[in-house]
């Protein structure tokens, strides 16, 4: 205990993530790997990225999500479009894209934040009340279903003209500064935006999305984004018949390579850094007790709908940040990448690493990927596809042998739960007759103990 307070836990996880670093790109500039393997690298830390957001979901949070895929592919197409906007101008102006799709989600937060604070649930039962003392309840409910239609058309056209004025706000914003730049200092700030607009279309989505489906049961929850995800992936199958450049079911092609490693490492630490502050926050907390017990915590003052809606938005958020990389790292991107087999992939991972562990989601993620592609490499020619069977049985014994899976709910170094502060224990006064009682730490006592 007092070595644990002696040395920060920060202290050795900062030291083994330079190492880490430092490696890599030591090993990418001296060829001691190939470009093949350094994709692979940054391939697994992506799929952690991702990974790491279904974990929240379903580890922390205890929602059976299957639809995570979707907002993969949406934070990846979304990101896509903004740079290769500014590269190939598609939308008529290099930043067209990116002030429009930046002001629909302002619009749409606006619409909301409105519903919200005018609470339309409680105005609509307010308003049945005061309609069935004058009207039969047939006809009450009919003038209640159409006075709630013409609040929600109203609030919408509010929140259609508040993005309509902040994408004309953005778009002058945008070209009085990032296009004034030059292309080597506009490019990072504009991946960088590109990123974010891509986490969070994938957020408001996702939050819009679990708004009906978090009602449901684990099971029938897990089917109903299912249903969501085929639904991202038919739409990317027709998606040219609505934007031309996203190419639809041939792929779309010419989106310019910005991920490097710096970018890959960075979201990784951002997305780790993120998570487990949420965790071990009140809010964090607050979603590890739904996965506990939903009856208990709702007993206890939580709200389980809105702390559901808070895990399955930021799980989105993560998603969608990993497909905007996942779609700079290869330059192209197909349908079929975001398919209803590509999908189990995180949700292996989680469970392979261990639920609720953000150190076994990194672990599982780079062993993941080391394996697939380890076995391509030493398997014989022909038999590649082969690993598709053999992952399958490690998988397998692991969960025989170890169903927790590899770190089960353990965290290394930083990804701990922060230790309590020390506190001295107030001492009462010495009553004649007993024993003098020395003050102690918190520490102290455990340590005797």
């Amino acid at each position: 205990m007092r070595l644990r307070r002696a040395i920060p836990t920060w202290l050795p996880t900062l030291l083994v993530a330079i190492l880490l670093f430092v490696a890599v790109s030591w090993a990418k500039s001296t060829d001691r790997i190939t470009v093949y393997w350094f994709q692979v690298i940054q391939l697994a830390a992506i799929t952690a990225i991702s990974a790491l957001g279904l974990n929240l979901i379903y580890g922390f949070n205890g929602q059976f999500s299957l639809g995570h895929i979707g907002f993969y592919a949406i934070g990846a197409y979304g990101s896509a479009l903004v740079t290769k906007d500014y590269m190939a101008t598609w939308s008529g102006n290099p930043v067209g894209a990116l002030s429009w799709m930046m002001a629909a989600q302002l619009g749409l937060v606006a619409v909301l934040g409105i519903v919200s604070g005018l609470r339309i649930g409680d105005r609509r039962k307010t308003l049945h009340a005061w309609a069935t003392k004058y009207v039969l309840p047939h006809e009450a409910r009919t003038i209640t279903a159409v006075a709630s239609l013409l609040m929600l058309m109203v609030i919408v056209a509010i929140g259609a003209a508040i993005a309509w004025v902040a994408q004309k706000a953005l778009l002058a914003l945008l070209v009085a500064t990032l296009l004034r730049l030059s292309q080597e200092t506009a490019q990072p700030i504009l991946f960088a935006l590109a990123l974010l607009n891509g986490g969070t279309m994938a957020a408001l989505i996702s939050y819009l999305v679990g708004l009906p489906l978090l009602r449901l049961g684990s099971d029938y929850f897990g089917i109903a984004t299912l249903g969501f995800a085929i639904m991202v992936y038919t739409a990317l199958q027709n998606s040219d018949m609505v934007i031309e450049t996203m190419k639809g079911a041939r792929g779309m092609v010419a989106i310019p390579r910005w991920t490097n490693w710096g970018w890959v490492f960075a979201g990784l630490v951002l997305a780790l850094i993120l998570m487990r502050n949420l965790i071990y926050s009140s809010h964090g907390r607050a979603i590890k007790s739904v996965r506990e017990d939903e009856i208990a915590a709702q007993s206890m003052g939580v709200d389980i709908t809105r702390m559901k809606a808070l895990a399955f938005a930021f799980g989105g958020f993560f998603a969608g940040i990993a497909g905007g990389l996942y779609a700079h790292l290869y330059g192209f991107l197909h349908p079929s990448t975001f398919s209803l087999v590509r999908g189990f992939d995180p949700l292996i991972i989680i469970v392979f690493g261990g639920l609720g562990s953000m150190t076994g989601t990194v672990v599982a993620s780079a062993m993941f990927a080391l394996v697939i592609e380890g076995l391509r490499v030493v398997l014989p020619q022909g038999f590649e596809d082969w690993r598709f069977v053999i992952y399958p049985v490690l998988l397998l014994l692991v969960m025989l042998l170890r169903q927790q899976g590899l770190l089960g709910t353990n965290e290394w170094g930083w990804l701990r739960a922060p230790l309590p502060p020390e506190r001295d224990i107030p001492v009462p006064a010495r009553q004649p007759g007993t024993p003098q009682v020395v003050t102690a730490s918190v520490e102290e006592e455990i340590s005797h103990a």
